[in-house]
């Protein structure tokens, strides 16, 4: 039970964090190369839905492998 709730997390953290990271991206370098004019936020939302189709994906692949890289750079020290 508790793996499935720690798998719940990991996903549901993923989909928030690509929320967040795509739509401050996405919503930066549109504004920086298109400017704020009649076509940005289609552009924006556009530019937005893709990026997150993409992003999710990629952490929950990489994610893991992330996180045991970061583990051997700084290692959980056992109290």
């Amino acid at each position: 039970m508790k793996n499935n709730k720690q798998l719940h997390r990991k996903i549901l953290f993923a989909l928030i964090m690509g929320i967040a990271t795509t739509g401050i991206i996405s919503f930066t370098l549109i504004s920086i190369n298109i400017g704020f004019g009649e076509m940005f936020l289609r552009t924006w939302l556009k530019s937005w839905g893709i990026a997150y189709m993409v992003v999710i994906p990629a952490i929950l692949i990489i994610g893991a492998q992330i996180q045991k890289l970061v583990e051997r750079i700084v290692p959980i020290e056992d109290k």
